[in-house]
């Protein structure tokens, strides 16, 4: 069934925000978000996302969300473990946000030594994958890393689908779907470079919000569904003939499979 036109015209306007932070780099006036959003062989790499201080506080408090949640309960935590006053939360003017997108960029950056260990060395049999099927294996080892905090990851969406909160977690996102992307070996220089990270993003976030409500072993189910979609986009993305199109066909597919599952989307 066609996507409906809300439906298309809604993952039409997400894309193109995602690929306005492609593939320039563009200064912004948080200091939290200072990463870009591609990978450049003629640049050095940009600094961390976190200072020391902010480092130190969401390290500790992190260890916490699992009881906690992503609250302001639980970065006063952090602080004090950290050997900081509770006051030292000010430091983080996100508040929880900021929590929530310490795991985001902490789980993203792992990525890297983590697909190291999944394909091997290089030449090695990963060497024998094709993108398709290491762009399925590092997505699923990104949702794995939600594990410990799944039970409170509905929690953490409805705080990022805040509207002073959408703008960051949809850069965060993009960069999830360009590192997947990368660290697969994909070289496109098409426009296929753009629906590839936008329908990724828009199946990452879909299976993400699927595996909150996921209860079977291993989360067998999520990776089935994770499976599905991404077989599902490949096979009729060729047939469409837009990004938007192509994206809404995803956006629109997803929600009636999380539907279906009882998620009040």
């Amino acid at each position: 069934m066609a996507p409906s036109r809300a439906t298309t015209r809604l993952a039409a306007t997400a894309l193109r925000r995602v690929a306005a932070q492609q593939p320039q780099c563009h200064s912004l006036r948080t200091p939290l978000l200072r990463r870009s959003f591609y990978h450049s062989y003629d640049h050095p790499p940009p600094p961390g996302a976190f200072s020391a201080a902010e480092q130190a506080i969401l390290s500790a408090a992190y260890r916490h969300v699992p009881e906690h949640g992503f609250t302001a309960h639980t970065l006063s935590l952090g602080a004090r473990d950290a050997g900081y006053l509770d006051i030292s939360t000010n430091l983080l003017p996100e508040g929880p946000f900021s929590l929530i997108r310490y795991h985001l960029v902490t789980q993203r950056e792992a990525l890297a030594p983590q697909s190291e260990t999944i394909f091997g060395a290089e030449g090695g049999e990963g060497e024998r994958l094709q993108v398709p099927e290491k762009v399925e294996q590092l997505t699923w080892e990104r949702l794995l890393g939600n594990q410990d905090v799944n039970h409170r990851w509905q929690e953490a969406l409805a705080i990022m689908a805040q509207p002073t909160h959408v703008p960051s977690s949809l850069r965060e996102l993009a960069a999830l779907a360009d590192e997947i992307y990368f660290l697969a070996g994909d070289s496109s220089v098409d426009p296929s470079w753009y629906t590839k990270r936008g329908s990724l993003s828009v199946i990452y976030a879909s299976s993400e919000l699927f595996m909150t409500n996921d209860r079977s072993p291993g989360y067998g189910e999520t990776r089935a569904f994770l499976q599905r979609r991404l077989h599902e986009t490949s096979r009729v993305g060729k047939g469409l003939g837009s990004i938007g199109q192509w994206i809404g066909f995803t956006a629109s597919a997803g929600v009636n499979v999380l539907r279906s599952k009882g998620v009040r989307i």
